[in-house]
């Protein structure tokens, strides 16, 4: 039975926006199928409207299960000529159509924007009734006192129950955020006895970005950065002479000023590229005036938007300051600090409790990575990034921040990361920031490098400077606890993220080798390879350890084990040394666990489809069922991820590094920020289940091997 939820605001400017997408967040991952609609769209058509947009694109809905019906104009034009039941009519056979394909639907109720927030409200309850679903009431408490907000709170109970509603649930939202502790003592219990949720104002959001502001004036750009993701701080008319201009001027302002004002366009560009003075967020030239043949070329190059308007300075500083901040699609930031919010405010457990949903059966894409996330923030850990000079690095850090998920530390020369940061528009507020090169850490950790390595000959002098080195410094800040896991690799090649993990991190106990996995992200399943990315030419018994360490990766995150040792041959059909050095670690993975479901030698169709596996080999457990697939070699395992992964769609994810003793992974050169973001979480849940055990005694002949070939020798 599907599982119908209506969201609707008690008044205006509520941030119902916010609870949609966390509602939506967290059904994704606890359903199979969900839809969304909204009976009553702002603007000029469904096809337009942000919310539906935004939903389609993050969860890959399709429209037939996200849409929208009419708009709020012709539905109160309807009302005033009488015809009501054809709206409600038209919404109940628009959520049917949804339902029938869903196990839960989402349904969002007008904004209350229009002239009438009283008939607005009355028409999203009669519609909810029609539908003959509860309602999530969103009270915004913006402007509220504490005990404002729960009158708000207790008169929306007592409207919908006077129209017959269902309550299913209250949410506070933008309150004030010192406000919060007090507002939830002053809350009274409704019927139900049960939580009523209060989420505070959050900056991020009730900031306008660049591109809301361009949007919504339709301005058009003449130079500048194209990055348009950047949130507006205050709005600064240039009215003043530069120095009492430039003593005003804060990070992220949004700068109006005449196209003729020549003097100003220089000293925010100065300013902008000095890494002592405050970058503008975007500036608008007014007036229809052109900016100077001789200024323009440096216009070019400015970190920020410019933009030109033909209306006057504060007639456009009028209208900036009369944008709305709105969360849209491609808004990642925006999105990051909205689902960052819901999962510190909101027990997602307990609101789940309320509904009656269907077990997910599919492992999707988007669900896994999704899932990701939230078992990172089950536990925060405290994750070092070591290349804060990228602005990929940069943008993960700030969207992993904004949601919540874990701690992070950036390695870098600070007033370069401050001033990358501040060129990109990224907000590090909260972040730290840490360079090497002057880090108080340098020396203790210079001290212990040379312990560690001083049956390699290593000095104090040297130990120092290889303490500079970024994936050094933050494997060392690893071993020594002062952070939990490592990411490195967004510009530099494996073995230097590598390197220094095998020279003092070493492998845990038991395991005597350092490989990689692939999860490979199918539509409707997860699928785990070994070893892409590490060893070249495993023996027998690195085959095994890889088989192994591949097996127990893939618990952790969810994959039920079944592995297939992969070679040309399957079972007893084929001979050669290949061939056998499959079956004799086939033989050693069952030797040493013997709980592990594991096939080989086993050809790769053999493994994955079940008519071919019931012809090859009938009586195996493994065979047409893997989930764990095992490569003879990197060469191999190497083209066939890339191979997959560009012929059939397949999300590749990692690689993922297993087998040493705390978690360092790296990144391939070409991530994106999602991928690291996705290493970043997957580091993170690596680490919560790390031992904390003293290093054993090590047994240097197979790490030194991998080194050497890291090292090239």
């Amino acid at each position: 039975m599907v599982t119908g939820i209506y969201v609707s605001a008690v008044a205006p400017e509520s941030g119902k926006s916010l609870v949609c997408l966390g509602l939506a967040d967290t059904l994704h991952r606890h359903a199979d199928r969900i839809g969304f609609f909204r009976p009553i769209v702002e603007g000029i058509d469904a096809d337009h409207d942000p919310m539906i947009l935004m939903l389609r694109q993050m969860y890959g809905l399709d429209p037939s299960v996200c849409l929208g019906g009419i708009t709020l104009s012709a539905a109160l034009g309807m009302l005033g000529a009488g015809k009501g039941d054809e709206i409600f009519g038209d919404a109940v056979v628009k959520y049917g159509q949804i339902a029938k394909q869903c196990d839960v639907v989402i349904v969002d109720g007008s904004d209350l924007r229009g002239h009438d927030a009283a008939a607005e409200f009355d028409l999203n309850v009669r519609l909810a009734n029609n539908l003959g679903l509860p309602v999530l009431a969103v009270v915004g408490a913006k402007g509220l006192s504490p005990d404002e907000t729960a009158d708000a709170v207790d008169v929306a109970r007592k409207q919908l129950a006077s129209m017959h509603c269902s309550l299913l649930s209250v949410m506070v939202n933008r309150a004030d955020a010192g406000a919060v502790g007090d507002i939830h003592a002053a809350l009274r219990p409704g019927a139900s006895r049960r939580p009523v949720y209060v989420i505070p104002e959050i900056a991020e959001i009730s900031r306008p970005t660049v591109g809301d502001v361009a949007a919504a004036l339709r301005l058009g750009q003449v130079a500048g950065s194209t990055e348009l993701d950047r949130d507006v701080g205050q709005v600064m008319v240039a009215a003043m002479n530069v120095g009492n201009f430039l003593s005003g001027l804060g990070a992220g302002d949004l700068v109006i000023v005449p196209g003729d004002r020549a003097d100003v366009m220089v000293a925010c560009l100065a300013s902008a590229l000095s890494p002592q003075f405050p970058t503008p967020s975007a500036m608008i030239l007014t007036e229809g005036l052109a900016a100077d043949a001789n200024v323009r070329p440096l216009l070019n190059h400015a970190p920020f938007p410019i933009f030109a308007s033909d209306n006057g300075t504060y007639t456009t500083a009028h209208l900036v300051a009369g944008v709305r901040s709105e969360i849209h699609a491609n808004q990642h930031r925006k999105v990051a600090a909205a689902l960052g919010a819901w999962v510190r405010c909101v027990d997602e457990a307990e609101v789940l409790e309320r509904l009656s949903l269907p077990r997910p059966t599919t492992i999707t894409p988007l669900r896994f990575l999704h899932e990701l996330i939230e078992r990172a923030r089950v536990q925060k850990r405290r994750i070092v990034l070591t290349e804060g000079e990228d602005a990929r690095v940069l943008r993960a850090a700030e969207l992993l921040h904004r949601r919540d998920v874990c701690e992070l530390i950036i390695l870098g020369n600070k007033a370069a990361v401050d001033g990358l940061a501040a060129a990109q528009g990224i907000d590090l507020d909260g972040l730290a920031v840490v360079d090497p090169a002057t880090s108080s850490l340098r020396e203790r950790f210079a001290e212990e490098y040379q312990r560690l390595r001083a049956h390699k000959g290593m000095g104090l002098a040297r130990a120092r400077e290889i303490m500079m080195e970024g994936a050094y410094f933050g494997t060392m800040m690893v071993q020594l606890g002062e952070a939990d896991g490592m990411v490195s690799g967004a510009s530099h090649t494996t073995a230097n993220t590598i390197r220094p993990a095998l020279e003092f991190v070493k492998t845990r106990d038991g395991v005597r080798t350092v490989s990689s996995v692939f999860f490979m992200l199918f539509p409707d399943r997860v699928l785990v390879y070994g070893d892409c990315a590490v060893i070249p030419e495993p023996t027998e018994w690195q085959l095994a350890d890889i088989a192994i360490a591949s097996a127990d990766t893939a618990s952790q995150f969810g994959v039920e084990p079944r592995v297939a040792m992969l070679s040309y041959s399957t079972g007893g059909s084929g001979a050669g040394g290949a061939v056998e050095k499959v079956r004799r670690a086939t033989d050693l993975v069952r030797a040493a666990r013997p709980d592990l479901p594991v096939e080989g030698p086993i050809q790769y169709d053999a493994a994955v489809d079940a008519a071919i596996a019931n012809f090859k080999l009938p009586a195996s457990a493994v065979a047409g069922q893997a989930t764990v697939f095992i490569f003879p070699d990197l060469n191999t395992g190497n083209n066939t991820y890339k191979a997959v992964e560009q012929s059939s769609g397949a999300v590749a994810v990692g690689p993922i590094l297993q087998g040493l003793r705390k978690p360092i992974n790296d990144l391939s050169r070409g991530s994106t920020v999602e991928d690291i973001i996705n290493t970043v979480a997957i580091t993170a849940i690596q680490s919560q289940t790390v031992s904390a055990s003293p290093e054993p005694p090590s047994a240097h002949a197979q790490r030194d091997e991998i080194g050497a070939r890291l090292h090239g020798t």
